[in-house]
């Protein structure tokens, strides 16, 4: 659908979004949430728009470069905002930590922009984390990218000081994204046979454990007989790790002469937020609302785990750099099982055992 159809069919355009007239008289899509607006710059419907359309969602203006510095006043976090996005530590990070980076500093732009850095003192910080309390989670988040914003600001110069220095955020009791159970990978099965997409988006993700935004780029090039070779955009590690028959099973109705495994509607690659969208559909399909793509991540480690994999060859699937990080991934491995497991390997030393050794060694000297 081309903008000006778009125009004439306003129901066919996200919430928040509408056509709009800018300063030039260019009639052009804009998202409007509240005191947030921006304009749309791609064309509906693409993946391209719905990767800006989340990004707006988050209140985020997915724009390059140094945003706003024409608005901000000197010394300002506002200026401080936009001499990070600047810096050599924001450019150096993957495209989806600059994404979620952006984010979360376009929220202090808004709430703080016109404060300046040299004035925010340790009980300032206090304060605006303490406003925060119903989101826990979020507010940590905060914490870390004010963190952030002042070791820059220490590095450029414009405060002698870390007000966030030794501060502690809100201790969190949660597990993060929900790990699948093998009763609830079956129900998904169930809804969703071998030569669909849905399962082939399942299976690419649990067999090689992976992050959606690497599984996204996976296709035939990255295969090599029985392997498939990632390099993380996260991290840059480069793993190549064998493929599981199911996953096997499940490429073969992936095309042949396409750049990814995985497309859109329109043939295309999927964006990692564009394909976070339509996963979360197709487990909606499978009355899994609470089951995401990420969980499928956890879930590969849980199966490895249980599987009596140690962390380091758990670590050489998922590509992860920190083995506590793969402790935090494999909690919901099977207690139970892993305990029997870890018992039985235990050897006895009992007096039940020495009776039936002697019992052995009696029946042994009669029969001699």
């Amino acid at each position: 659908m081309t903008f000006s159809m778009a125009r004439r069919s306003r129901t066919a355009l996200p919430k928040y979004v509408s056509p709009a007239r800018d300063r030039y008289k260019n009639v052009r899509l804009r998202f409007r949430k509240g005191l947030f607006s921006t304009y749309l710059k791609s064309d509906f419907p693409s993946d391209a728009f719905d990767e800006e359309y989340q990004a707006a969602l988050r209140s985020e203006k997915a724009a390059h470069g140094e945003i706003g510095k024409a608005r901000t006043k000197a010394g300002s976090m506002a200026a401080l905002v936009v001499s990070y996005y600047a810096s050599p530590e924001f450019k150096g990070t993957a495209s989806s930590t600059q994404t979620t980076y952006r984010g979360i500093c376009e929220r202090v732009r808004q709430d703080h922009g016109d404060r300046m850095v040299k004035d925010l003192r340790r009980q300032h910080v206090k304060a605006i984390i303490g406003k925060k309390s119903a989101t826990p989670a979020a507010a940590n988040n905060y914490l870390r990218m004010l963190r952030i914003l002042m070791r820059h600001a220490i590095d450029i110069e414009w405060i002698a000081r870390d007000p966030t220095l030794a501060l502690k955020g809100y201790s969190s009791k949660t597990k993060g994204f929900h790990t699948w159970t093998e009763a609830e990978i079956g129900a998904y099965e169930a809804i969703h046979p071998i030569g669909t997409k849905p399962r082939l988006a399942m299976a690419l993700m649990l067999y090689t454990g992976q992050r959606r935004g690497d599984a996204v780029k996976l296709g035939w090039k990255d295969v090599s007989k029985d392997r498939i070779s990632v390099r993380q955009e996260k991290t840059g590690t480069p793993l190549k790790i064998k493929m599981h028959g199911s996953l096997m099973e499940a490429l073969e109705m992936a095309p042949p002469d396409k750049p990814a495994f995985l497309l859109t509607a329109f043939g295309k690659p999927f964006t990692p937020a564009g394909f976070g969208n339509w996963f979360r559909d197709r487990c909606n399909e499978a009355g899994l609302p609470h089951c995401s793509s990420h969980g499928l991540r956890k879930a590969a480690a849980r199966r490895l785990a249980e599987a009596g994999n140690s962390a380091n060859h758990i670590a050489a699937v998922t590509g992860h750099l920190s083995l506590r990080e793969v402790e935090r991934y494999t909690r919901d491995a099977d207690q139970q099982k892993m305990a029997d497991a870890a018992v039985d390997t235990m050897p006895e030393r009992s007096d039940r055992q020495k009776k039936i050794a002697q019992q052995i060694e009696i029946v042994g000297q009669n029969d001699a």
